[in-house]
């Protein structure tokens, strides 16, 4: 992935939309506007979002945590760019932000490792024991 920081725009579908009115951060008066989104551009990002709903979730666990891990490196790759934006547009302290950084990205590698190991899927056997009294057990398997 390649983009620019800061574009303005909506990204819906890996395309830029600025239909919505335009505004820059209130508190400082600086940094690009940001369009904000028309009902029609929600609505189309619903669409999509839905779409691929069912495409990632057939993905293998483990490409589905290589996408999370993919995006907690181009997370981290945005450097202190992505700190002083947050700063100018929410007025947090850059140290408040540097650990919302670090807790979102360990929170993805969190996840992906949950993906590899297995964890995510609450597979659950319990074998049957014929012999067990008063009444037999049967087996029961669930996965979620």
């Amino acid at each position: 992935m390649s983009h620019r920081l800061l574009t303005g725009a909506n990204l819906i579908e890996g395309k830029p939309s600025t239909q919505g009115t335009h505004r820059v951060p209130a508190h400082r008066g600086e940094g690009p506007a940001t369009a904000t989104a028309t009902s029609e551009e929600i609505a189309r990002a619903a669409e999509a979002a839905a779409a691929a709903f069912d495409t990632y979730g057939s993905e293998s666990p483990e490409r589905r945590a290589a996408f999370l891990e993919a995006i907690a490196s181009e997370i981290e790759g945005l450097g202190d760019a992505l700190l002083q934006t947050a700063n100018a547009e929410t007025a947090l302290p850059l140290a408040r932000l540097t650990g919302e950084r670090g807790r979102t990205t360990g929170q993805l590698r969190m996840f992906a490792t949950l993906l590899r190991d297995g964890g995510g899927t609450d597979v659950r056997i319990e074998t049957a024991d014929p012999n067990r009294a008063p009444l037999p057990t049967p087996d029961l398997r669930r996965t979620l």
